[in-house]
């Protein structure tokens, strides 16, 4: 990336900062669906119909409204890593740290959609797993895009 014009790597810099912006406006409609706890989590996808001291009324989706949510946040939330992936691959980071910030956001992508869908289907002990595997989700694409944008903004400075 040092080897790129400097125009280049400021478009870099203002692409990143704004697919930030956009993931962490989703990820505050998360936090407020949930309020980033399990039992957030599990009312969100399965209802909390049963519940008569509840504030607010949630209703279990329905297996299009699943479908539908998984299938559009698998692809978009794989193109944006693919992005980054390859931005960060363009950088002098060391190659260990590289590597598991490359392929870790797909692990967590996975973990975190695909166990949404297997609490839908009833396993409720799997909001553990997608709140864990939220979190390595957002803390990686902060990791990643920080070290893009320090890379684009001071080239000379490389080698994490």
């Amino acid at each position: 990336m040092a080897s790129m014009p400097r125009k280049f790597r400021l478009f870099v810099v203002c692409f990143v900062l704004l697919l930030n912006v956009g993931f962490f406006t989703g990820f505050s409609f998360v936090r407020v669906t949930t309020s980033l706890n399990s039992q957030g989590i599990q009312q969100n996808y399965l209802g909390n119909e049963d519940d008569e001291n509840a504030e607010v009324m949630h209703f279990k989706k329905s297996e299009q409204e699943i479908l539908t949510l998984i299938h559009n946040h698998v692809l978009s939330l794989s193109l944006i890593f693919f992005i980054l992936g390859i931005l960060l691959y363009m950088c002098q980071v060391h190659d260990r740290i590289a590597s598991f910030l490359m392929f870790e956001p797909f692990l967590s992508l996975l973990l975190t959609f695909g166990g949404i869908y297997i609490l839908w289907k009833g396993v409720t002990w799997f909001k553990y797993v997608i709140m864990v595997s939220g979190f390595a989700m957002v803390l990686s694409l902060i990791l990643m895009s920080a070290l893009v944008i320090k890379c684009c903004l001071y080239p000379k400075n490389q080698g994490v």
